[in-house]
């Protein structure tokens, strides 16, 4: 049980991860646990306990099929206020839900919403997700599956829950993780897999007006891996063969 004084439920002082896992084995675990850490020295936490956050992992993930692993880690309990008690004694939870693969491509709408570039919450995966669901929100509203987010300058950064790419001609492009973009995980396979296929990688600072002008666009995410984009604004995209390629190469 999370007692009601817990600084996570309260404040939204904490950190996340969200692990694939396949017939009990989890993807990417340590590269997981090793931006949870790093979150933790950002945030001024103690130090993760990666041993306990390991076994917590897999003692929820199941045998068979396909699941995603939350693995929460809190601030722990604290007085009134703002001000963290002088010992933290953080909390760590695991849980686990049945995710079934997504087939389909998604469709975009770039939101009002914006991401904060200069937050810890842009750059950390903290329990501050107010503004990924505001935006996810109004994504659903409009129809679609999923929202782009523009940070205050009005720059590309991600979508509301994935990381954002697209192509031109035969380059591949992402928002600059100073546009307030979270260094995901599937994100350094793709960056990695298209370098070592010879892919001129570009990591950028661009409006969305570039967005529109691309030949493809994909999301990436530990569940969904890379998945294609079939309409931004209303405005239909054309499966790409490097988008297939970067799918296959990371599988």
């Amino acid at each position: 049980m999370i007692p009601l004084d817990d600084r996570g439920l309260l404040l939204g002082d904490g950190l996340f991860e969200t692990l694939l896992a396949i017939d009990g084995m989890i993807a990417d675990i340590e590269a997981h646990l090793d931006r949870m850490a790093a979150g933790c020295g950002a945030l001024g936490l103690p130090d993760l306990d990666r041993a306990a956050a390991r076994a917590l992992c897999f003692s929820v993930a199941p045998a068979r099929g396909r699941a995603a692993i939350r693995l929460t880690l809190t601030a722990g309990s604290g007085g009134r206020g703002l001000d963290r008690p002088s010992e933290i004694v953080p909390r760590l939870r695991a849980s686990f839900a049945l995710s079934a693969p997504i087939e389909t491509p998604a469709t975009l709408v770039v939101a009002r919403t914006r991401r904060n570039e200069g937050s810890a919450a842009s750059r950390h995966k903290t329990l501050a997700y107010l503004d990924n669901v505001l935006a996810r929100a109004e994504a659903r509203a409009a129809g679609a599956d999923e929202a782009v987010m523009l940070n205050n300058a009005g720059h590309l950064a991600c979508s509301a829950a994935a990381n954002l790419f697209w192509i031109e001609g035969e380059r591949l492009l992402t928002p600059a993780l100073d546009c307030g973009v979270l260094a995901g995980i599937t994100r350094a396979r793709v960056l990695a897999a298209a370098r070592t296929a010879g892919v001129e990688v570009l990591e950028v600072v661009a409006g969305a007006e570039r967005l529109q002008a691309a030949e493809a666009v994909f999301l990436t995410n530990s569940l969904i891996g890379v998945r294609p984009v079939s309409a931004l604004n209303g405005q239909t995209l054309s499966p790409h063969g490097l988008t297939e390629r970067l799918r296959l190469s990371i599988a």
